[in-house]
């Protein structure tokens, strides 16, 4: 090879480096595990021909590094991944053209067209829509607490208008967390408002109650422990559990801190607004004994799983599936956890096994269905899952913390309900992982044959592709 082939050889390679760094960058950045990123990266070198045994590739939180390294020649390259956004859509569209590529025999020029477009692409929700979808989800997790249909919307619009200011603020550059901070306060000041019109001793009540009943909510406080619930950061942390699973170790305990400081930021919001607008303990007394119908529960989950998968930025023709993933779930969850000790019909094994139970079985379904659908499993299972979320047990260790006064009672509340939440966070995101965690070793072997069978097909279209077992999606 002569100096003017070398050159030529070399821009090439550093050429499929940056678009194999590219395909993981958008993956990164669209919120996707370690694992999916890593099943992606390598199926995409299998396409670009580079040699697996001379290939390593190292994925960090904010950090992609590949090197393609032989006996005489090694070539590196880094990118930095500062955005982490979610977006189920992109998860999508970067596992079909990485399969897309290998079977149709894409070019370079042509790959790196589809990357931009994946990665340029306007999200299918505008941001009203968003905010709304949102707004709706934090609605249903009011029904689930116990509210009644009036704290319902008054719950929805408290987060809907809490939502699209703390998208603003994203817009225009402002501190991520000083954002949720901000977001949780107006969402928590909003709802308090909107108490005001049910509570007998307000100075609007006669009125209200006079001329337009139907605003009155027998449930007042309830939009309170759900207005803010949008900012739960459910996908961070079923990756976190995801990479603490699957090894990837460092990376997990980076978007555990993220998860963490998202928390607490929200956490400060709402404890600001509580002691601004003086609100007394109305969390303690709240049952968390659900009365509604099942039905209504369905409902509920429905509008809560589709509400979430607009934030996610899921493709519309998942939303159907979406919804019935939340009913699975929740319904599921629900005749686990309660029993003739509550007065209602189940098993009565309680929220920590019942949640855990309903995770893990829509997870389970959706192994199937993700097939069906022609769909990352994430990009299902997530949506349906986080309708679970503990947010009355969340928000009374919360007030526990705030109104302490003495010392061994209000801690032991506030502990007890904080560890409790915190079980039931880990039970969904574990249930959600169950496929990874049992099944990934009969998954496996079906992957790599797939994708051998790909390039084998390849190679006799006269496309050379050195493979040598690449795990695949």
């Amino acid at each position: 090879m002569d100096c003017k082939e070398h050159i030529e050889s070399t821009k090439i390679l550093r050429r499929k480096l940056d678009l194999l760094l590219r395909t993981g960058q958008i993956l990164v950045d669209s919120s996707a595990d370690t694992s999916r990123i890593s099943r992606n990266m390598h199926r995409a070198a299998a396409y670009l021909g580079l040699p697996e045994e001379n290939l390593h590739i190292n994925i960090d939180y904010y950090m992609l590094q590949v090197n393609v390294s032989d006996e005489t020649h090694s070539f590196s390259k880094m990118q930095r991944c500062d955005h982490h956004g979610i977006d189920m859509h992109a998860i999508q569209d970067i596992s079909k053209l990485t399969w897309t590529a290998i079977n149709k025999d894409y070019s370079l020029d042509k790959y790196s067209e589809e990357l931009e477009k994946i990665a340029t692409a306007r999200r299918t929700y505008s941001d009203w829509m968003v905010a709304i979808g949102a707004g709706f989800a934090c609605g249903g997790f009011c029904i689930q607490f116990g509210c009644d249909w009036p704290a319902f919307f008054y719950a929805s619009i408290a987060a809907i208008l809490g939502n699209r200011l703390r998208m603003w603020l994203n817009h225009k550059g402002s501190n991520v967390y000083a954002d949720i901070a901000v977001a949780a306060f107006v969402s928590t000041l909003l709802a308090w408002l909107f108490a005001y019109i049910s509570i007998p001793t307000s100075p609007i009540y006669p009125f209200v109650k006079a001329h337009l009943p139907f605003l009155i909510s027998s449930t007042p406080w309830h939009q309170l422990m759900a207005c803010s619930l949008f900012i739960v950061p459910g996908v961070p942390l079923i990756n976190f559990v995801s990479d603490m699973l699957d090894n990837h170790i460092e990376t997990g305990l980076v978007r555990a801190t993220n998860t963490m400081l998202m928390i607490v930021a929200m956490s400060f919001g709402i404890a600001i607004a509580i002691k601004v607008c003086g609100i007394d303990n109305f969390v303690k007394e709240l049952s968390m004994t659900p009365h509604h119908t099942f039905i209504e529960y369905a409902i509920a989950a429905a509008v809560s799983a589709m509400g979430f998968a607009t934030i996610f930025n899921t493709p519309k023709r998942l939303m159907p599936w979406v919804a019935m993933g939340g009913i699975i779930a929740v319904c599921s969850r629900n005749f686990i956890n309660l029993g003739p000790s509550n007065g209602n019909v189940g098993l009565d094994l309680g929220p920590i096994i019942g949640t855990l139970c309903g995770s893990a079985l829509i997870s389970i379904i959706n192994i199937k269905v993700m097939h069906l659908l022609h769909t990352p499993h994430q990009c299902i299972s997530i949506p349906a899952v986080i309708p679970m979320v503990p947010g009355v047990l969340m928000y009374r260790a919360l007030y526990g913390f705030i109104d302490m006064q003495g010392i061994v009672g209000e801690v032991t509340f506030a502990v007890h309900n904080g560890i409790n939440a915190v079980l039931i966070l880990v039970m969904i995101a574990i249930g959600v992982d169950i496929p990874n965690i049992f099944a990934r070793k009969w998954l496996a072997p079906n992957r790599r044959r797939k994708l051998k069978q790909a390039i084998e097909e390849r190679k006799k279209r006269g496309q050379f592709v050195d493979l040598n077992q690449v795990e695949t999606d």
